[in-house]
């Protein structure tokens, strides 16, 4: 006879070895002696009842007295029951042992956290991802795609692929746990010095090339490899089109000369004046676009602005989509400067540099470190990015400690996460009132 699909999953809760039965007994149990109790209580001339049961029941106390008992034996096995059934049922959604009831919570709290979507690449964007997971599940990494070197500038000129690097580290950052899987996606296979063909890669970049050839397309390799981690949000790339990032280098007074390709520019040893895409009419990923737009808060930053942030931004579709954005639209300046791109910029040259490329007032806040406790440490060729007072009217200037002291040309992701909740909060009760 054949039994239908859903009553052959159904019939599994009868297995054994599920660990469920035990606890809905316990359970059964607890609300026959709950109802027995209460019923005691309420009973006013309890009929006799055989010796043996007497003793049994507690015959031999007052009716309400031997009903509070069963009343609070019967509670006690009902609620064990539950929390054992709460355990067994969430067990495989629960990580290191931790409480069903605060896992229940954090993921309940995530749920209602605001849609966020984060602009950007490099360790920068990383970096708030990690912090920003904590808060919401509604997370949108859009990631550059012009990068060249490295593991994934190889991979990029030998297979043709996009390059995985940046997306790597962004779903890495947003996997459900910083579990072996994750530092297995993070691992870089050593460089020797017999060349072989792994040098220098990392095996999340092989896997998600790999994938790639797999399902036939880079947004697919990308959806499958969030889902082995388990990402708690989505990463997309801001084009699926393969771009070249040129650098416009002013090396001598009256000199500008063109560099072309991501790797290039920050060692080509000039002043970068402006950087622009190759081919310059590459289409946005239409999801990227989708998620600008439906978003609560869109923040750039982050990162690299030259190399990282600015060739998302260089996607006109992109940045086109930001400006209709209804959203709180945030540019995260960066604690420090980096060496060969932003040499000596404060952070109100770092939004003219924004505006130089994408326009004034795309982002209308500016969030900024103002702890400079650490700028001894930083190293050399780098300095903190100061705050400058005289930055344009037109934006709202937010300052904060932001920065990492174990690493404090970085920023501590968990800060920064906390004060761009805030700040859609505060927008929030705002519009509320």
């Amino acid at each position: 006879m054949h039994i239908p699909t859903r009553l052959q999953s159904n019939l599994k809760w009868l297995f054994p070895g599920l660990g469920v039965k035990r606890w809905l007994l316990l359970m059964a149990a607890g609300v026959a002696l709950l109802g027995f109790g209460v019923g005691t209580v309420l009973q006013r001339q309890p009929d006799p009842l055989p010796a043996v049961l007497q003793a049994v029941s507690l015959a031999f106390l007052p009716p309400w007295g031997r009903g509070l008992i069963f009343a609070l034996l019967g509670g006690g096995l009902t609620l064990a029951g539950l929390a054992g059934l709460n355990r067994a049922l969430l067990a495989p959604f629960t990580h290191g042992g931790g409480q069903v009831v605060e896992a229940l919570y954090q993921h309940r709290q995530r749920e209602r956290g605001p849609k966020i979507v984060a602009i950007g690449g490099g360790h920068g964007l990383a970096t708030l991802l990690r912090g920003l997971k904590a808060h919401t599940r509604h997370i949108t990494a859009i990631v550059t795609v012009a990068d060249d070197g490295g593991s994934s500038g190889r991979l990029r000129r030998a297979l043709g692929v996009l390059p995985p690097g940046d997306i790597r580290n962004c779903i890495a950052a947003l996997a459900d746990d910083e579990a072996l899987i994750t530092q297995l996606f993070q691992y870089r296979f050593p460089a020797t010095t017999a060349e072989t063909s792994l040098n220098g890669h990392s095996f999340g970049n092989l896997f998600i090339t790999a994938m790639a050839e797999v399902t036939g397309s880079f947004e697919q390799a990308i959806l499958e490899s969030s889902r082995v981690l388990a990402v708690q949000g989505r990463v997309i790339p801001s084009t699926l089109q393969s771009v070249t990032l040129v650098g416009e280098l002013r090396t001598a007074p009256d000199g500008v000369s063109q560099v072309a390709g991501e790797s290039q520019i920050t060692g080509a040893g000039g002043v970068i004046e402006r950087v622009h895409l190759q081919p310059d009419v590459a289409s946005a990923h239409p999801a990227a676009v989708r998620a600008i737009l439906e978003a609560d808060l869109v923040v750039a930053g982050p990162g690299s602005l030259y190399t990282s942030l600015l060739p998302n931004l260089l996607v006109r579709e992109i940045a086109q989509a930001v400006a209709a954005s209804h959203g709180l639209k945030v540019y995260v300046c960066n604690v420090a400067t980096q060496r060969g791109e932003t040499d000596a910029y404060d952070a109100s040259d770092h939004v003219a540099a924004l505006e130089r490329h994408v326009g004034r007032g795309l982002f209308s806040t500016v969030v900024a470190n103002d702890n400079f406790q650490h700028a001894a440490a930083l190293p050399a060729g780098s300095e903190a990015v100061r705050l400058n007072p005289a930055l344009d009217a037109a934006y709202t200037l937010y300052s904060a400690d932001l920065v990492d002291p174990a690493c404090p040309w970085r920023h501590d992701g968990d800060k920064l996460a906390r004060v761009l909740v805030r700040l859609v909060e505060q927008r929030r009760n705002r519009e509320t009132v």
